[in-house]
């Protein structure tokens, strides 16, 4: 042992004096300093986390966080509201009769309180041989003119009848307004090929009876005034109420919700609210290009 220890030191002793290495090679350089061994990257694992994140999930999220897109927000703003009108109120009323007398009843238009509305018939008397029906239409009709749309509150009175009969009809789809509805017609609920007279054949227009509206005024903390096209709000006002303000807006190319009611003075909140089921799209909230936005508060 002591032997081989010793002729190992006279080796080294020797390499030194002659300038010689070990480490050299064949042509007496010395070799590039190595580099440093890699760290190895740790692969990430798929072992679940206590919340049932990966730890390789986890790693990511730590080398790039992820900045979440901010909510769109606006000032607050109050609820917008539209004062209803009183339950019972009477807003039109008026008497029907047919050219030739074979139909006659009173009608009148009253406000339940909530924002809807109810006709009611009575004195209901009618001497054709088929049952009548009735609808509150926008535009005009003539007697004879044929209906292939029954109109708002549409409803079978009945008929022939021997004695007067009444009815109450809720008017579904009149809005918070109904005096856009100018016409009641009454018009001829006959079964589909039943053999009578062709003036009284299912679907004529028996009677045409004009409607005279007189609806109280009402308050609202929603007025939105045009402050013209901008950018991501660069759409067209078709229609302006009596008094000039903006009635309805078509939605541009890259308009966004925030924009068009920043551009009418109004909140998000209250442009939902002229516009129930109004879609948006995207993290900015598009609109949809081409559509009609409401802006009167009455024609909710």
């Amino acid at each position: 042992m002591n032997r081989t220890a010793a002729i190992a030191a006279a080796l080294l002793a020797t390499l030194a004096l002659s300038g010689c290495s070990l480490l050299r090679g064949s042509d007496g350089a010395l070799p590039a300093p190595s580099s440093p061994p890699a760290t190895a990257t740790p692969t990430p694992s798929d072992t679940a986390t206590p919340d049932g994140e990966s730890a390789g999930d986890l790693l990511e999220a730590s080398a790039h966080p992820r900045t979440p897109t901010p909510a769109p927000t606006e000032a607050a703003a109050p609820a917008p509201t539209l004062t209803p009108i009183p339950a019972g109120t009477v807003l039109a009323q008026g008497d029907v009769a047919s050219p030739k007398g074979s139909i006659h009843f009173h009608f009148r238009v009253v406000a339940n309180g909530d924002d809807t509305f109810t006709a009611q018939y009575s004195g209901i008397t009618s001497t054709l041989p088929v049952p009548i029906a009735v609808g509150l239409f926008d535009l005009p009709r003539k007697v004879g003119d044929g209906l292939t749309y029954h109109g708002v509150g549409d409803h079978t009175l009945g008929g022939p009848t021997s004695g007067a009969i009444a009815a109450s009809v809720p008017l579904t789809g009149s809005g918070v307004d109904p005096s856009h509805l100018g016409t009641l017609v009454t018009y001829s609920a006959a079964a589909a090929g039943q053999d009578v007279p062709v003036e009284i054949g299912a679907d004529k227009v028996l009677a045409v009876t004009t409607v005279r509206w007189s609806v109280p005024a009402r308050q609202t903390n929603v007025h939105p005034v045009d402050a013209g096209a901008r950018a991501n709000a660069n759409g067209t006002v078709p229609a302006r109420t009596s008094s000039g303000a903006p009635k309805s807006y078509t939605v541009a190319p890259d308009d966004l919700i925030g924009d068009v009611a920043a551009r009418f003075g109004i909140s998000v909140r209250a442009l939902v609210w002229l516009n129930e089921g109004v879609q948006v799209f995207g993290d900015d909230q598009h609109l949809y290009e081409g559509t009609t936005l409401n802006l009167d508060p009455l024609a909710r």
